[in-house]
């Protein structure tokens, strides 16, 4: 929940004392003052008023334990009476609220946030100022393995020179040695993004490796990685559920991040076409391939849009489309393709319900809405994930 202007709400359901003390004041929960099973209702009620005319919408799957399930977690310094404090800004504004334990990130994460933090009120690390420009220490980005437990920690400051870096890395890792790695990211630009484009490795490889429906999966700073892994498990099985594969098919994994779903589904193709712009990811996608010795998965770094249009010139068969679009959905142009290729079977993954019913509107005269499935992915948030599968009429 943030300020009470800005709550969900929802008819018949009792509001309670948020959990969380940060609550009313922290812009990152809307949900806080709705307990869980009210949380759920009101999603299901979200998605059957954007996609129910499309067809049933099944029960939501919700999470038994929706407590500290971030696997990715970020924090934001600032000094206030000549102390360093960490957490996330309150909601419309640039003021850090001070928080000690956030309920819906790791617990491991908040651990590691408290002893940076302590670490910089014990050094002379310039914390960097948004107003100024001056100062070295922006951010802390932590990536935790849910099942492999290891915990990437990546260090964003605003030059090249760290003093005093070795120092603060070993003090870390000997209060931390289950830290897998230590990453220094270089960002001097002034912009509202977390990371720059410049690394550095200060201790282990520079990512992480996690298990995910019995594959595994490399995680670098920048590659997209579900945030919440056991949602991400019941997703993407009852994606590739939907899909009904046959192990004769060509599957296309459009948007493919780091090749999650595409490496997942591989056990049950003849091939899988995967196509993402982030060069980074695309680089996971490839080492994952090998991680798994998967021989059947091709991985192209490219405009998701072009490349359709692509496989369209070149008359490539293709029998089931999977896509998961960043949360602005996905383009007229890949669309108008898709129903060109004319795949038997198309399984839309959204984190955006919205965008996804704009979506679809657009390629329903060639396809029949056959499932609609809402997955709770971010508990205490007002954002829900759905699986749509779509039939060639």
């Amino acid at each position: 929940m943030t300020k009470s202007s800005s709550r969900i709400k929802l008819a018949d359901a009792r509001e309670i004392e948020p959990l969380c003390p940060y609550a009313k004041i922290c812009g990152g929960c809307d949900m806080q003052h709705l307990n869980y099973n009210d949380q759920l209702i009101w999603k299901q009620k979200r998605v059957e008023d954007l996609l129910g005319g499309f067809g049933v919408v099944e029960q939501i799957i919700g999470m038994e334990d929706p407590t500290y399930y971030r696997n990715k977690v970020h924090a934001t310094f600032q000094v206030r009476r000549r102390r360093v404090v960490s957490g996330m800004y309150e909601e419309n504004t640039h003021k850090v609220v001070d928080i000690n334990n956030c309920m819906i990130q790791s617990k491991k994460a908040n651990e590691i946030i408290a002893t940076i933090t302590k670490q910089l009120n014990n050094s002379r690390i310039e914390i960097f100022n948004e107003d100024t420009g001056e100062g070295l220490f922006r951010h802390v980005l932590i990536r935790t393995g849910y099942n492999s437990g290891q915990i990437m920690v990546v260090l964003v400051v605003a030059s090249n020179f760290f003093p005093s870096r070795n120092k603060f890395v070993k003090a870390l890792m000997r209060k931390h040695p289950e830290i897998t790695t230590v990453v220094q990211n270089i960002n001097n630009r002034d912009t509202s993004m977390v990371l720059g484009f410049e690394e550095r490795k200060l201790r282990g490889s520079g990512y992480i490796i996690d298990t995910l429906c019995d594959k595994k999966f490399r995680i670098s700073s920048r590659s997209f990685y579900q945030i919440n892994s056991v949602q991400t498990e019941k997703l993407y099985s009852k994606a590739i559920e939907f899909a009904e594969l046959s192990g004769d098919e060509v599957l296309l994994d459009a948007y493919c991040g780091i090749g999650t779903i595409g490496l997942i589904a591989s056990d049950h193709v003849e091939e899988v076409i995967g196509v993402e712009l982030n060069s980074d990811a695309i680089q996971d996608a490839i080492a994952n391939s090998r991680l798994n010795n998967v021989k059947n998965a091709r991985f192209y770094k490219a405009d998701a849009s072009e490349f359709i249009k692509g496989l369209v010139r070149e008359k490539r068969q293709v029998d089931v489309l999977i896509l998961d679009p960043p949360r602005e959905g996905s383009t007229a142009d890949f669309l108008g393709s898709a129903k060109q290729l004319s795949p038997k079977k198309i399984v839309y993954v959204s984190c955006n319900p919205e965008t996804q019913a704009r979506d679809i509107n657009m390629i329903k005269d060639a396809y029949d809405i056959k499932k609609i499935q809402p997955v709770d992915m971010f508990p205490f948030t007002s954002h829900v994930e759905t699986v749509v599968l779509m039939s060639r009429k």
